[in-house]
C-alpha cells in the first residue's frame, strides 16, 4: 500500500493511549513510507496524525470541504490539500487517492466514514483493506454490537471479516498487508450506486 485513509476525531478526548497511538500510526505511516491521506485538520486527533507523519518526514495530503475551512483549523504543514464542496466529495476524493483505510477512535463523523467505506468494500465498489484500530478498547462496545448483528443474521460474517480489527499499529498493518478481497458481486457495478 502505498497510500492509507485514516478517518478520527477532530476532538481529542481525554485517554492518553488514544492520543499516543494517534501520533504513531501517523510516525509509522510515514517510516514505511505510506502516505498519509486525512480530513486537513490540525485539530484532535486528526491533527495528532498529521503530525506524527509530518515529524518523521511522511507525506500527508488533507481533504477538506469548504464549508469546514471555516470551523476547523487547517494544519499548515501540509504536503497537499484538497478542497471539496461537500462531505460526499470529501470521501469519495479520500477513496480515490488511497490504497487503504483505518478508522482510529472517533465520534459520528468517524463512524459514518466508517461504514460507508466498509459497505462499499461490501458491495465491491472496492477492494481494499479496511482497518479499526481498537484503540484502548475504544471499539469494544462497537465490535460486540457488529458481532451481535452476525449472531442476529442480520450482517453476514464474511461482511463483518472485511473489518480488520486489531489493539496495536503492527498487528492491524500486517493485516492489512495480507487482506485478501472477497469476489465481486457479479450483480453490482460502481454506476449503480
Amino acid at each position: 500500500m502505498n497510500s492509507i485513509a485514516v478517518f478520527c476525531g477532530s476532538s481529542e478526548g481525554n485517554d492518553e493511549m488514544i492520543l499516543k497511538d494517534s501520533y504513531n500510526l501517523g510516525k509509522i505511516l510515514a517510516e514505511r513510507n505510506i502516505n498519509l491521506v486525512y480530513g486537513g485538520s490540525k485539530l484532535g486527533l486528526m491533527g495528532q496524525v498529521a503530525r506524527g507523519a509530518l515529524d518523521h518526514g511522511g507525506k500527508v495530503t488533507g481533504v477538506i470541504p469548504d464549508f469546514l475551512k471555516t470551523k476547523e483549523v487547517v494544519h499548515p504543514g501540509l504536503t497537499g490539500l484538497i478542497t471539496t464542496k461537500d462531505m460526499h466529495e470529501r470521501k469519495m476524493k479520500m477513496h480515490e487517492l488511497s490504497e487503504g483505510f483505518i478508522a482510529l477512535p472517533g465520534g459520528f463523523g468517524t463512524l459514518e466514514e466508517l461504514f460507508e467505506i466498509v459497505t462499499w468494500g461490501q458491495l465491491g465498489l472496492h477492494a481494499n483493506p479496511i482497518g479499526l484500530l481498537n484503540s484502548n478498547g475504544y471499539y469494544d462496545e462497537l465490535i460486540a454490537m457488529l458481532k451481535t448483528m452476525v449472531r442476529k443474521g442480520l450482517l453476514k460474517k464474511a461482511n463483518f471479516d472485511l473489518l480488520l480489527i486489531a489493539e496495536n499499529i503492527e498487528e492491524l498493518l500486517e493485516k492489512m498487508a495480507n487482506f485478501k478481497p472477497m469476489p465481486t458481486p457479479k450483480w453490482m457495478n460502481k454506476d449503480q450506486t
